[in-house]
């Protein structure tokens, strides 16, 4: 895919890599992007080629409506997430399942709303923005990281189901980006989050379904094919994680 004179759709797109997302896409030429967040009033950028939409991943009605405004997208980025931080063994339950209601069921749900127009338009391209924890877990992250792990693989599976009708899925997968959204603490290694866009962006003009950003995560995806105990020595030492 080349970007100039598409008409994306980023969600979560008023802040953090959504909001690179936004830029990066200006940046390239696109005709129109629409900025989809659940209060639209945030929305700040000074190009008029940027369209303030509302879209609450966790609820339907609101993204049936987005897709019904948004008909002429070509361009879908699923960006938009939470991270509550809760433990799968003393977290709040509500808080697991809202992981997994937002990054799987919400995302599950726009793709789904979004795969008629895109097919309309001539099939077009959805990426969908996931973590190295998609890959392994932290004693901080089990939630978060289950949630991503599903994403990954129903990224997968709907890139299987849409291939007849032109759709090219992609999955994008980095570790810790620096945004305002970064983890208070953390002195792990991070990347530029402009890193983000340009590398997936990129890879649709190569065609690549599956865009690993840094060298952290292409370690990462390496060990699962080796030993997970040593791999889990190796990442606490690395990371500073448990």
């Amino acid at each position: 895919m080349e970007i100039t004179d598409q008409i994306a759709l980023v969600t979560g797109g008023n802040r953090g890599i959504g909001r690179e997302f936004v830029l990066e896409l200006l940046d390239r030429g696109v005709a129109k992007v629409y900025a989809a967040v659940r209060r639209p009033e945030t929305v700040d950028f000074d190009d008029a080629r940027v369209v303030p939409l509302r879209l609450d991943l966790l609820d339907p009605d609101s993204i049936a409506a987005a897709a019904r405004t948004a008909s002429d997208v070509t361009l879908l980025v699923n960006n938009a997430g939470i991270s509550t931080g809760a433990s799968l063994i003393t977290g709040e339950l509500d808080e697991v399942r809202r992981e997994m209601d937002t990054h799987y069921w919400g995302t599950l749900q726009v793709i789904r709303a979004f795969a008629p127009v895109l097919g309309s338009n001539g099939g077009g391209a959805i990426v969908n923005v996931l973590s190295a924890l998609a890959w392994f877990a932290t004693s901080s992250t089990g939630a978060y990281g289950a949630a991503k792990a599903a994403t990954w693989n129903m990224t997968n599976g709907v890139r299987q189901e849409l291939a007849g009708q032109g759709t090219h899925v992609q999955s994008v997968l980095f570790g810790v980006a620096r945004t305002e959204l970064a983890t208070d603490g953390y002195d792990g290694p991070m990347i530029d989050a402009r890193d983000v866009p340009r590398a997936a962006l990129d890879g649709l003009a190569s065609g690549e379904i599956e865009v690993v950003v840094d060298d952290t995560t292409a370690w990462v995806k390496q060990s699962l094919a080796g030993d997970r105990a040593a791999f889990y020595t190796e990442v606490t030492q690395a990371l500073g994680v448990a």
